[in-house]
């Protein structure tokens, strides 16, 4: 890994067919420890229930407020500075019950590669 200044590029961000608002901040080969993206949610909306394949995630919420579920846990309220960890492989879905977006870091280690990602929204517990 190199030294590095990355800067965010808003007119990156996309829509994923999970529907979350994804902006990659940090996401190369020169760093296969881990990736970093925002992670924007709109009010109402429940992404796609997926997980990932070897990677472990960690949401660290921004903004907003929102109702995540992972792996067999019980769905729990999420809020500003609450981080949700999401072991590789556990299935993983949140909801965004306020008036405004959700944002939220997602912290991938290793890094998230889209071969990984597995939507799962409609395969039995």
């Amino acid at each position: 890994m190199n030294a590095a200044i990355l800067i965010a590029d808003e007119s990156r961000e996309r829509l994923t067919e999970e529907q979350c608002h994804i902006l990659e901040l940090s996401n190369t080969a020169g760093d296969e420890a881990a990736s970093i993206a925002r992670a924007r949610v709109a009010p109402g909306v429940t992404t796609r229930w997926h997980r990932l394949d070897g990677i472990a995630e960690r949401y660290v919420i921004l903004e907003g407020s929102g109702v995540v579920e992972v792996s067999d846990f019980p769905a729990q309220t999420v809020g500003v500075g609450d981080v949700v960890v999401i072991p590789p492989g556990e299935r993983q879905r949140i909801h965004n019950n306020g008036a405004q977006d959700l944002l939220f870091l997602a912290i991938c280690t290793p890094r998230f590669r889209w071969e990984a990602y597995e939507d799962i929204d409609n395969a039995p517990r």
